[in-house]
């Protein structure tokens, strides 16, 4: 199994990579090269900062539209599960509009969580209460798992599995080859292991 993290260039990669290396049977490397993305089974969309550099490194390394187009099973963690989203309100600092748009792979938008009494960001471990999806086997509901966001996508018809901080949001989601969580399953332990281990045996 030929697994490739997809190198948008704004996320530090090698806590995913060094979590796939941990699992029998799997090749992995980071590439942004679409010959090595087209020679994959699989693709893992990891993302660390902004809605808006992601959104650029996809595009200044030609990835949109083979991104929009794979057939491949592609898992976006924590932002990279955002930008699979139509559109995302967390935009530059001192801009003028409201959101920015993202890939549309996932009708839904992205939004800023509701803040109440809490801190920002959601920040810790917290429970996933999930739909029994593959990508949850063997993992019980209301399993831990570590959360680093300030953006989320509300519940909705795509929502496979769900978390509560002063809202319900969505944990993770899937549309067709598509699957994205916001928690970083390659810093939550055994659990996040075995999910991982779940996405590259679907």
């Amino acid at each position: 199994m030929n697994i490739t993290i997809i190198d948008t260039k704004s996320a530090n990669l090698n806590s995913v990579l060094q979590a796939i290396k941990r699992i029998d049977n799997v090749n992995v490397k980071i590439s942004c090269d679409l010959t090595e993305l087209e020679h994959s089974d699989k693709l893992i969309l990891p993302g660390v900062g902004t809605a808006s550099a992601i959104m650029d490194g996809i595009k200044d390394n030609d990835l949109y539209d083979f991104i929009l187009n794979t057939k491949k099973d592609t898992l976006g963690i924590c932002l990279g599960m955002q930008v699979l989203a139509t559109r995302s309100q967390e935009v530059p600092l001192n801009s003028d509009i409201d959101f920015i748009d993202t890939l549309n792979i996932v009708p839904c938008d992205v939004i800023f969580m509701q803040k109440d009494n809490l801190t920002l960001p959601h920040m810790g471990w917290n429970t996933v209460e999930h739909d029994n999806h593959p990508l949850f086997k063997d993992i019980k509901s209301n399993t831990f798992f570590y959360f680093v966001h300030s953006y989320c996508i509300k519940d909705n018809a795509y929502t496979i599995g769900r978390c509560t901080y002063g809202q319900t949001f969505s944990a993770a989601i899937c549309r067709d080859n598509f699957i994205g969580v916001q928690f970083h399953p390659e810093k939550s332990g055994a659990q996040g292991l075995k999910l991982l281990e779940n996405f590259i045996k679907l």
